[in-house]
């Protein structure tokens, strides 16, 4: 009886010393308070942990730093406050035990001095960094790229929670915004344009099969699905302004991540802890790779691929601050045809295929503030990708033969300067110029199997160049009522393409829960480059180029929006938006219906005209609950209309006129056993079937391939879209490291959604092709 009287003394006390243990992990939070403008440091500002016992906070020191340490780990709340400053309270800062939390606060001046300061979050969920986008803009965070059901730590695949965002393909994260082609979103990093950042990505689209960037490098950000401020220009549909977070200054931290997509490994620390710099790199190499090395082949190809993503930040004393970043990914996929014809059940199984696809971007960038109230910022940036496809097919007695081969190689060198300058709380200006310097090398031909001989239709190695300049300026008639006016140039001196285009938005904030915004913008967006070098045979033998003098596709967006706060934590968001397209690219036939605007990806080698026009219009519904109380929600509806007319002069239903989408993403965590979260997660999606053209069989079998009947362009819907995705998560936080395992069913009902149809040469007949069926994603996070 004392043995078990001591075994229990023994238990109890240990239990106990664990729940002291949960209870004393803490962190250190500091990081830097500057205006929002300027980006100029604010000396005083003052910084506290809302809730805490004993109350915890700092005050910044001459360079607007701050450091609180011993704050517990879990959500957090922050409370920032400055004289002559609008306070922002910043809500769910995460404090795990494996890493500091650094963060950057930005803040506003007042306009006028209030007798009463209402505390009011103005770095909260649901308004953009950028505050010149009052409209059809949102900030998403790293944390919702790895909270969100089956978002993969991916930044387009989170998005496809928002109002308007939809995907046709499982299999990549190309996104139609509002309708509009995948190719029209545009993707920044650090202020400048980047090329496509996602691995087995093609050309003339803005996605592919798994992001390159790592979440280990990004900060909040900003998404833009309408009338842009006047900094953004060659983007018709939306904007993805990704910004990159500095490695931590003052002691060495590591992560490493392995699960079904690859395993990471990042590191960051002090480059000189006397001034500040720092360093931050994430490399991944591809499960598949491993697998395939070791002899475990999954699926019925080779797939690989890598990326490496790096920031490096160095501020001096004089000269201002600089930073170097950059990414790369290299993809790549093989597969060879079985030499037994009893197992070519398909024709595209008889065929030997490689595919690769490698991108990298590496830029500088200084900035340097001339006064607390300018800031200029310049930025050179050189980006290459490199993509290619070959395909042979094996006859009948096992003889390879040439099908069609592509390889595209597209460099850019981009130079930017943006100067802002502040000239009271009420007005500031901010204008700068891009530069583009566009080389490539762009070959492909195939086999027409009809006439039995290699057409070439893209053959030229050359350049092309375009300017873009802007100016925006803001003015704050009060605290209630924000306007921005701006204008946006874009010219390309080798056709004398040009645009002008102005911007206008108003942001009204009727009373402390509701807002009013409204915002014009005209856009425009240059042709795929392979579109403008496109080349034709003449009768004569001798070749040209059509589409040398092509133009830029154009569109009016219109867009109002109310916004309703019900609580700190609950908002309704309506808005309704029109888009007019128009000097759109066409096939030049009056019979066709061959639009750029409808095109997935690739470039169309047609001859071109500028000649067709288009209009997308809609209404969007948000009812979300930002994280409180361990539970969060957000429930997006939009209805809407995407239609164009080509040389045919017939009004027909865009590929992307879904009609209608719905998604409810929601996530609750549990507190368990001290340091212990549970997290489960889910996401809906419902949306209407894209558009299709039906097959013409005939053609088909004549050729050997699918052909379709272009005079019924987008005449069949597919059945509509739907998905179901789950997460579920264990956080634990134990001294100096927080591990996490996570498992995302993708589709996790098993829901058979029908792709497409395409024509099966081998049995001659059309065949359907479906989305991915219930695939599960294993991954495994320790940070220390």
């Amino acid at each position: 009886m004392k043995r078990s009287l001591s075994i229990f003394s023994v238990l109890l006390f240990s239990l106990s010393a664990s729940g002291l243990l949960a209870q004393s992990l803490t962190q250190v939070v500091r990081g830097t308070v500057m205006d929002k403008v300027a980006r100029s440091p604010l000396p005083g500002a003052s910084v506290v942990v809302t809730g805490s016992q004993p109350l915890l906070g700092s005050t910044t020191d001459m360079e607007g730093q701050f450091r609180i340490a011993g704050v517990p780990v879990g959500y957090q709340t922050l409370h920032i406050s400055f004289v002559g400053y609008k306070d922002i309270v910043i809500p769910n800062v995460v404090v795990n035990a494996g890493k500091e939390v650094v963060l950057l606060l930005e803040m506003d001046e007042q306009v006028t001095e209030l007798t009463a300061v209402v505390v009011k979050p103005d770095l909260e969920k649901g308004q953009a960094l950028n505050e010149s986008a009052v409209v059809s803009a949102s900030t998403f965070s790293v944390e919702e790229t790895r909270k969100f059901a089956a978002a993969v730590n991916d930044p387009a695949r989170m998005v496809m929670s928002y109002a308007g965002v939809v995907s046709g393909n499982d299999g990549n994260n190309a996104i139609s915004i509002r309708g509009n082609s995948p190719y029209g979103l545009q993707w920044r990093m650090e202020g400048v344009e980047i090329p496509n950042p996602n691995h087995f990505a093609n050309v003339g689209t803005s996605g592919g099969g798994i992001s390159i960037l790592s979440t280990q490098l990004l900060s909040n950000s900003d998404f833009l699905t309408g009338a842009f401020p006047a900094e953004y220009g060659n983007a018709l549909a939306g904007v993805f302004d990704l910004n990159l977070r500095r490695g931590n200054n003052e002691k060495r931290e590591y992560t490493i991540q392995a699960g079904f997509l690859g395993t990471d490994i990042a590191a960051e620390g002090p480059l000189n802890k006397r001034t500040g710099g720092s360093y931050l790199v994430n490399y991944r190499y591809s499960t598949l790779s491993i697998l395939n090395k070791l002899g475990v082949q999954a699926g019925q190809g080779v797939t690989n691929f890598q990326d490496l993503s790096y920031h490096v930040y160095l501020p001096t004393k004089k000269w201002g601050r600089f930073s170097w970043f950059g990414f790369g990914g290299l993809s790549d996929q093989t597969q060879k045809a079985n030499r037994d014809s009893t197992q070519w059940t398909d024709e595209y199984l008889r065929y030997d295929n490689k595919y690769f696809s490698n991108t990298a971007a590496a830029g500088m960038r200084h900035a340097l503030n001339f006064s607390d109230k300018t800031l200029w910022q310049s930025t050179v940036l050189f980006s290459v990708h490199d993509n290619g496809y070959a395909a042979n097919r094996i006859t009948d007695n096992y003889q390879s033969e040439f099908s069609y081969q592509r390889n595209y190689l597209n460099k850019r060198l981009t130079l930017s300067s943006v100067l802002n300058h502040k000239f009271s709380a009420r007005h500031s200006l901010k204008t700068g110029f891009y530069v583009n310097r566009y080389y490539f090398s762009l070959n492909e031909r195939y086999l027409d199997r009809i006439q039995q001989q290699i057409v070439t239709p893209l053959a030229t190695a050359s350049s092309a160049n375009t300017v873009q300049a802007f100016g925006q300026w803001s003015y704050r008639l009060s605290e209630r009522i924000t306007t921005h006016a701006g204008s946006h140039v874009l010219f390309m001196p080798d056709n004398q393409s040009f645009s002008i285009e102005p911007r206008l938005s108003v942001r009204y904030q009727q009373s402390e829960r509701r807002s009013l915004s409204a915002g014009y913008g005209l856009h425009s967006q240059m042709q795929p480059v392979g579109v403008y070098q496109a080349r034709v045979q003449r009768l004569d033998g001798s070749w040209y180029q059509p589409n040398k003098h092509l133009g830029f596709n154009k569109s009016h967006h219109w867009v109002v929006a109310v916004e309703q706060r019900f609580t700190p934590w609950f908002r309704l968001r309506t808005e309704a938006y029109y888009q007019q397209l128009f000097n759109i690219a066409v096939k030049d036939n009056p019979a066709s219906a061959v639009a750029t605007i409808v095109s997935e990806e690739g470039y169309i080698t047609d001859p071109m005209t500028n000649k067709g026009k288009g209009r997308n219009y809609g209404l969007e519904l948000t009812a979300e609950r930002f994280l409180h109380n361990n539970l969060y929600f957000l429930l997006s509806t939009s209805f809407y209309r995407a239609t164009y007319q080509a040389m045919d002069g017939v009004w027909r239903n865009s590929r992307f006129n879904g009609k209608q989408a719905f998604s409810f993403t929601a996530g609750k965590e549990f507190q368990w056993s001290g340091n212990r979260t549970f997290g489960l997660n889910v996401r809906s999606i419902y949306t209407g079937g894209f558009w299709t053209t039906p097959i013409d069989v005939a053609a088909s079998r004549q050729a050997g391939e699918t052909r379709y009947i272009e005079s019924l362009a987008f005449t069949e819907q597919l059945p509509a879209y739907f998905r179901t995705d789950l997460r579920v998560s264990l956080k634990r936080n134990r001294p100096n490291r927080t591990t996490t395992w996570a498992l995302d069913l993708q589709n996790a009902t098993n829901h058979k959604n029908l792709g497409g149809q395409y024509f099966d040469a081998n049995s001659g007949t059309v065949r359907n092709w479906y989305q991915f069926p219930l695939l599960p994603v294993l991954s495994y996070r320790i940070e220390f």
